[in-house]
């Protein structure tokens, strides 16, 4: 799908059809501007050059597909990639069709309901070093941070993904702490006042050697709480 040059388009449920003409619509905008600088610089534009679009649906009903005639192409491609006409240039990707394997883990992250818990749980048996988990272990702290900053504006979205992901984020933390108090702690600090605060500056480095100096309890507490504790808070607490 990223071989060439694409658009892609996730939809958390099914997009509607006012939905799918919008994704096209952008599509054919883009188009536009290519044919625009292709003219300004005097050069050619291949039809095999265009991008192509790429709408990721949890699921897509019959009646959108054949609306859409979208239909599959066994041939060369998987089940669940449903193409439009050649000059549209889009496929709808159906991810509770998609078969279960590690080419299509990638998308199958994106789905909902046991096909998302399936994939959370294909991730987490992971070697620790492929770079598709380290990846997405570092988006997913990331993005739980930030929904606990906010609770309050937490989507059932945002609750499913929390729990269809707890397993991979749990053992994650652990191997987090278990690094931190056997080997290497100074990286692990550094890595999560990264994931916490998107930077790591002159004063939350001036810290890091202070908080590796705490007691083995208190050292462990602090990094269970780092994701509640504001930046101010953290630098106060080492300043006194």
């Amino acid at each position: 799908m990223t071989a060439s040059s694409c658009l892609l388009e996730p939809f958390r449920n099914q997009p509607s059809r006012t939905e799918v003409r919008n994704c096209i619509l952008k599509l054919f905008s883009y188009f536009g501007e290519l044919q625009r600088k292709a003219k300004r610089e005097k050069t050619s534009l291949p039809e095999d050059n265009l991008p192509r679009l790429w709408i990721l649906a949890t699921s897509a009903s019959d009646t959108l597909l054949e609306s859409f005639g979208a239909k599959l192409e066994l041939k060369n491609w998987l089940q669940g990639v449903y193409f439009l006409d050649e000059s549209f240039r889009t496929a709808i990707v159906a991810i509770n069709e998609l078969p279960v394997s590690n080419e299509t883990l990638m998308c199958r992250v994106l789905g909902r309901g046991s096909v998302q818990q399936n994939a959370a749980r294909e991730v987490a048996a992971l070697p620790p070093d492929n770079p598709f988990r380290q990846n997405l272990i570092e988006l997913l702290f990331s993005w739980r941070i930030s929904v606990q900053q906010n609770q309050q504006d937490m989507t059932e979205e945002d609750v499913e993904i929390m729990m269809n992901f707890r397993e991979v984020y749990e053992r994650e933390r652990t191997n987090i702490l278990q690094q931190g108090l056997q080997q290497g702690q100074r990286q692990v600090v550094e890595n999560l006042l990264k994931v916490r605060f998107g930077f790591l500056d002159e004063e939350l480095s001036s810290i890091v050697e202070p908080m590796l100096q705490l007691p083995s309890n208190e050292y462990s507490s602090l990094l269970l709480q780092l994701s509640s504790l504001s930046r101010e808070d953290l630098l106060a607490r080492f300043s006194r």
